[in-house]
């Protein structure tokens, strides 16, 4: 086989990893989610410091490539981010940052319309570019929602809004 078409183990060390994909949608972020993005992008800053700090073997050239790909993510959803002030959303309507209480079929649900960096459902934190979110967005209480799913769509009433602290 032509040498031309092997790759030397360390041909790869010092080659810069393709960036994480960065979404299409507004990067809306509470206080809590743009904190959330200032902390790990201060933790990368660190572990890229150590690691540069340490010695040169592959591996750690291979892992210094990872944690700077993070590191240019990291730097543009930070400079990305819009901060919404949740003291000014709207009380008797959902919007951005709002927890909502729904009653479903399974009974009462409770989600937090969050941006796409913070969104955690197995804690109750959904993306507002979700299709749950874009249902609920705008919806007073009292009102009915059709929450499209790709098991079938469910049919939700809002039945409380409020907007926490942003501790949660």
């Amino acid at each position: 086989m032509s040498r031309s078409f092997v790759k030397d183990a360390d041909e790869s060390v010092g080659e810069r990893l393709p960036d994480i994909p960065l979404s299409e949608h507004p990067n809306y972020v509470t206080p809590r989610g743009l904190a959330l993005l200032r902390s790990r992008l201060v933790t990368q800053r660190e572990r890229r410091d150590a690691l540069r700090a340490s010695g040169d073997t592959l591996p750690q050239q291979r892992e210094l490539a990872e944690v700077e790909r993070e590191l240019r993510w990291l730097n543009a959803r930070v400079g990305s981010a819009i901060e919404v002030d949740l003291a000014q959303q709207p009380r008797d309507r959902v919007a951005f940052g709002a927890r909502v209480t729904v009653d479903s079929e399974e009974g009462p649900l409770r989600y937090r319309i969050v941006g796409e960096d913070e969104a955690d459902v197995e804690h109750g934190r959904v993306s507002y570019a979700s299709p749950l979110a874009k249902a609920l967005l705008g919806a007073r209480v009292g009102e009915e929602v059709v929450w499209p799913r790709p098991a079938g769509d469910v049919t939700v009433e809002v039945v409380a809004i409020d907007y926490p602290a942003d501790a949660d």
